[in-house]
């Protein structure tokens, strides 16, 4: 195995074993990291075929613990989301609408965390999928960001672990095919994406095993910390990369 293949896949390892762990945050730890030793329009359809694989395993191993209808809704309104998404994308100012989606989350984490007395949904509220499948479906559609509106609603609707893991996955299992079919069709699912992805198969499927024994241990408050940080981080990456775009 020569030096970036073994970069890849531990990359790779890695990033699969955050997301079967949690239910999220498997793209932002490895397009970022991918990109420094391959071109971004291979690393992200990659981390999107992976996307698909983990979902789809979690999701048969899981499926009882899916919140069917909340999975449904939020795709639902996340497709209403993504073309008012790309039109941001294609004249919004990207550094702007970041720095103001990472201030929103890590407020919101950060008052979660500090103990004060979280806002909390007892059951499904049309309001708050409407405003969190929408806001997926956005910057998904601008930035490929569609995870934090999702992750900030399961924290609201305060899931266990295992309910918030199979419930991202029943959501992330037809985005991401959707967004493989738009790769396939804008041209950018080459042969150097399936040749990395049918490489790292060894490595993903240990992972999503692994991270799920993790997440079974995950319960209560302790999880929901868990969450609120990794919200933390994601909130303090995107205020970091609008910063770096402004300098830039």
């Amino acid at each position: 195995m020569d030096a970036l293949s073994f970069y890849i896949l531990s990359v790779i390892f890695i990033a699969t074993l955050v997301r079967s762990s949690f239910g999220f945050g498997e793209s932002l730890v490895a397009v970022p990291l991918l990109a420094l030793k391959i071109p971004i329009e291979v690393a992200v359809p990659l981390s999107v075929l992976l996307s698909v694989t983990v979902a789809g395993v979690v999701v048969v191993q899981d499926w009882k613990k899916i919140h069917i209808r909340s999975a449904g809704w939020l795709l639902v309104y996340t497709l209403f989301g993504i073309p008012p998404g790309l039109i941001l994308l294609t004249s919004g100012d990207e550094g702007m609408v970041k720095a103001a989606l990472g201030v929103l989350i890590i407020a919101f984490s950060a008052y979660s965390l500090a103990g004060r007395k979280s806002i909390k949904i007892k059951a499904n509220s049309k309001v708050w999928l409407f405003g969190c499948g929408f806001s997926a479906g956005v910057f998904g559609g601008a930035y490929g960001l569609n995870g934090p509106p999702l992750v900030v609603y399961g924290a609201l609707r305060q899931w266990s672990a295992q309910h918030f893991r199979a419930t991202l996955q029943g959501y992330f299992l037809p985005a991401s095919f959707l967004g493989m079919a738009g790769y396939w069709l804008a041209g950018l699912w080459v042969p150097l994406v399936t040749h990395y992805y049918l490489i790292s198969l060894p490595v993903v499927i240990p992972a999503i095993f692994l991270g799920r024994a993790i997440n079974s241990r995950m319960h209560g408050d302790s999880f929901l910390k868990f969450i609120y940080i990794g919200l933390l981080a994601i909130g303090a990456v995107l205020l970091a990369q609008s910063l770096s775009g402004l300098s830039g």
